[in-house]
Order: structure tokens, then sequence, then C-alpha cells
């Protein structure tokens, strides 16, 4: 066996080496936070400069922030007047975000052991109002103006496209009054009623202080229905519609229509006028998997994850007309509400 004295040639070399070793990693580490760093600020279009403890007030679009880098998953708005410009974020973090001018609610999961599912709302997007567990994975979220908070959670599987599934969607106010899970409501399907163990309630829009559309599904089947917190009772309107959403005139309700005989799940976007029951269908080459947000009475926003980066995704614009085609309106963002200033 050779052995080498302290201070020997063959020690000597070994440190060299050693020395050489971690200059080149530490180069190769500090390259990469660089090239990560260069990539978010890339990305993100945003700096911590842009963080904000409230929303800005005017007409904004809120939503939550996907670009990757520090700001993923918060609360964030552009104007509406300048959707492609300067995002502001908040210190908020929601898996899905509905908003009006006076609340913000936020679904959440709150990772640990175990994890936990909970919806917050918000006075604004700093003063927490409320909150309550979710049943499983966040979903969907609608807020009224009277101050109604509508939710939808995946109890079992994670997705509208699965061959089962199971959800529950419940509304509540931030004043603490629970109106129950929709599932317990009396559901009327063609004049009958619908008491299958399978049926499924999602997608709630506000008309009113009592009055929503929402979508029931049993049997394999969707249908739009009208629901009346009072009478707790959810009653068809058609067959085929999902996640409807009402215009702000509310002349017409949007809502995914699922493509037939397309094999894999494929939702269209389809428009139904109120007075008249004409359905104007715009079909989408990619299909698309949202609850449509109204950005005025004639232009419809949705949002698209990105296929090739996992956890981005867009929102775009399109008009609610037939043969229609999807206009970008904000890279990086999910979840698109649209808050106008009081007055």
């Amino acid at each position: 066996m050779t052995t080498h004295a302290q201070g020997s040639p063959g020690r000597t070399r070994w440190r060299i080496l050693g020395i050489i070793a971690m200059l080149a990693f530490g180069s190769v580490t500090l390259y990469a936070f660089q090239a990560v760093g260069r990539y978010q600020e890339r990305t993100t279009g945003v700096s911590e400069a842009a963080v904000t403890e409230q929303l800005a007030g005017g007409d904004r679009l809120v939503f939550r922030n996907t670009a990757m880098g520090q700001g993923y998953g918060r609360v964030a708005s552009v104007d509406l007047a300048d959707p492609q410009g300067a995002r502001e974020l908040t210190e908020l973090t929601c898996d899905r975000v509905d908003a009006t001018a006076q609340l913000t609610a936020c679904m959440r999961t709150v990772r640990g052991i175990p994890t936990i599912f909970e919806t917050r709302i918000y006075a604004g997007t700093t003063k927490p109002e409320a909150e309550w567990p979710l049943a499983g994975i966040p979903s969907r979220t609608r807020v009224s103006e009277a101050g109604l908070v509508a939710t939808t959670a995946f109890v079992t599987g994670h997705s509208y496209a699965a061959d089962s599934f199971s959800t529950e969607t419940t509304i509540k106010s931030a004043d603490g009054k629970d109106h129950g899970n929709l599932e317990d409501f009396s559901i009327q399907v063609d004049g009958q009623p619908l008491t299958a163990v399978d049926r499924n309630v999602w997608g709630v829009t506000f008309i009113s202080e009592s009055q929503f559309y929402a979508t029931v599904a049993s049997g394999g089947k969707t249908w739009l229905v009208q629901g009346d917190l009072e009478r707790r009772e959810l009653v068809s309107v058609m067959q085929n519609a999902e996640c409807p959403s009402i215009s702000p005139d509310h002349s017409r309700i949007a809502y995914k229509k699922r493509r037939e005989h397309s094999g894999l799940a494929h939702w269209d976007i389809a428009v139904l006028d109120l007075k008249t029951r004409e359905e104007v269908v715009i079909p989408l080459e990619q299909g698309f998997d949202d609850q449509l947000e109204w950005l005025d009475d004639q232009t419809l926003l949705f949002g698209m994850p990105q296929p090739d980066t996992p956890g981005d995704s867009n929102v775009y614009s399109i008009a609610a007309t037939a043969n229609a085609t999807p206009q970008l309106f904000v890279e990086h963002a999910w979840s698109p509400s649209v808050v106008r200033s009081a007055g």
C-alpha cells in the first residue's frame, strides 16, 4: 500500500483537483441560478415592486398568476383597458379565484400531513371575512354581488372528462349563512324527480340573491338547471350544457357543450339566448374545460393550459358569435374574473 506524507505531491494534487471541481461546480450552480432567475423574470413580466397588499381600483381582470417564479399561484390583476400591460400581484395564493369589487373567494390547497382544502373569503384581498373546509380538490367558484359564494370541489376524481367522479357544490355567504350542498336540493329533470345516487352538481352562476344556474349530471348526461335557494330546488332547462355563465345584461348564458361522437371528451363553447331560446355553438379545435367569464355583453373569456408547460396557462377572449376564433388576452393566467368599479 502506498502512503503520502502530509504536504506530499500526491495529496497536493488531489487538493488542487478538489478546488478546481468546487470552483467548477460553483460556477455551474451560479449559472443555473442566474439562468432560472432570467427565465422567471422573462416569464413573469413582473417584479417584486409590483407586489401589492390590495388590488388596485378601476375596471380590472383578477386572475391566478401562472407565470413561473416567486409569484406563481398568487392572485394578480391587470387593467381591463390594457390586459397585456404590467400586472399587480398580491400576497394571496389560490388554486381558483373569483372576485367582485367587494369580495374575493380563494379556493386553495394547504399541503401538509394531511393535505387539506379550504375556501377563504376576503374583503378585497387582505381582510379575512370567513373560511370553511372543502370536501376535495378545488374546481369552481363564483361570487355574487350580494355576497353569496358558490364552490365546487372534486370529492373523487379530478376531471369532468373522467368516467367516474363526484363533486360537492355548496352556496354560502360571507356572513356565515350556509345554504348547504346543492345535491340535497329537489332536482327536476324534464318534469321528473332526479333521485339517482350518481347525481352531481357544479358550475354555479348567480342571477340574483336567490336565483342561479348550474350543471346537473347523472347517468352520463348533463343538464343546465335553474336553481332557487328559497325553494331549495333545481329545474332543468336543457340538456348537454355545463359550467354556465350569465351575461352582464342577463340576456344570454354561455356554457361548455360536449361534442357528440368525439371519442375523448371535447367541449365547444355554446351561447343560449334566454328570450328566443336560440343556441349558437362555437367550435374549438382544441376544446376547453373551464367556466366561461363574460368580459362584456359580447365577449367571453376562458382559460386554457399550455400543453408544453405543465402548470402554466393563458386566458383567451372570444366573441360570443358563431365561427369566432379565440384571441390571446392575458398570458400566464388562469381563473379570470372581471371586476368593475362601483358606479
